[in-house]
């Protein structure tokens, strides 16, 4: 089964979950509604998400949001210091990736003079389309067609000239999306944005894996309290999925929320994040 096979049955199972979590289905049931024996589907997502489904549910239910929103409410976004106590290395994200705007003559001009190699991959949570120019990335989205997916991207930069191929940048992406995401290299963004985009996308590089914040701690974070749904905003417009954890901002309720790739991928997201931060700690 391909990555993109497995990533499908799981989310069908996530969605299952989900839709009856107030009936609390068994693993039988949940088996049933993806087509497989319940031996082999509690192989198959544990093998994905590194635990088992009922764990899993855990990890994706408010009351386990809600808590780790309280945590995070007790700390600064920006602190160095900040520290889950379960992963060392998840609060270096931000160390790792960085964010250079794009010059107002390279958007303005709708990508005139730039080059952007592009390249699908399939990955844990399905398959993207990621893009870079000589400075870094500049797109990664999760596909559904892919030439509908190009097509949105040259309509960003109608100017630019397109070249399908790899570089070593997008293949350091693509690393965080199908191995532990502490295991990054440095990677380059290279991103059109407005300044406030490009702060609100730099602050959610400070939100380690496993943890959430929601809209008004990132507001907060950047100084403008007030400015909650502005953030909404530019967290929505994000370019560059999962690189940019703009997955790990949910509502301020402990609800998960909406996600530009989908609530579930959203879901699926969270949950393997947590089931890889707590994979050694038998409680939490």
């Amino acid at each position: 089964m391909s990555s993109q096979q497995h990533y499908q049955r799981v989310a069908q199972a996530i969605e299952y979950i989900q839709r009856h979590f107030q009936h609390q289905p068994t693993l039988d049931d949940i088996a049933a509604h993806v087509h497989l024996s319940p031996a082999y589907f509690q192989r198959l997502f544990s093998e994905w998400a590194g635990t088992s489904p009922k764990k899993f549910l855990q990890y994706i239910s408010v009351e386990h949001a809600k808590s780790i929103l309280t945590s995070t409410a007790s700390h600064s976004l920006l602190d160095a210091t900040y520290d889950t106590g379960l992963s060392s290395g998840s609060r270096l994200h931000d160390l790792f990736i960085q964010i250079e705007g794009m010059t107002p003559a390279e958007y303005k001009q709708g990508g005139a003079g730039l080059k952007i190699f592009y390249s699908f991959a399939e990955t844990l949570f399905g398959c993207i389309l990621v893009a870079s120019t000589p400075k870094g990335i500049c797109t990664l989205t999760f596909v559904e067609q892919n030439e509908q997916a190009l097509n949105e991207l040259k309509a960003k930069f109608p100017h630019a000239e397109y070249i399908e191929q790899t570089d070593e940048m997008q293949q350091r992406a693509l690393a965080v999306l199908t191995v532990q995401p502490n295991s990054i290299q440095h990677i380059k963004l290279h991103l059109k944005g407005s300044a406030f985009q490009l702060k609100v996308w730099e602050s959610l590089l400070k939100i380690p894996a496993g943890q959430l914040a929601s809209y008004r701690d990132v507001a907060s974070q950047i100084e403008q309290p007030k400015a909650a749904r502005a953030v909404g905003s530019a967290v929505a417009h994000n370019p560059v999925a999962f690189l940019i954890p703009c997955h790990r901002v949910i509502q301020a309720s402990g609800v998960l929320g909406n996600y530009h790739w989908g609530t579930t991928r959203k879901t699926a997201m969270i949950g393997w994040e947590s089931a890889q931060l707590y994979a050694n700690v038998e409680e939490f």
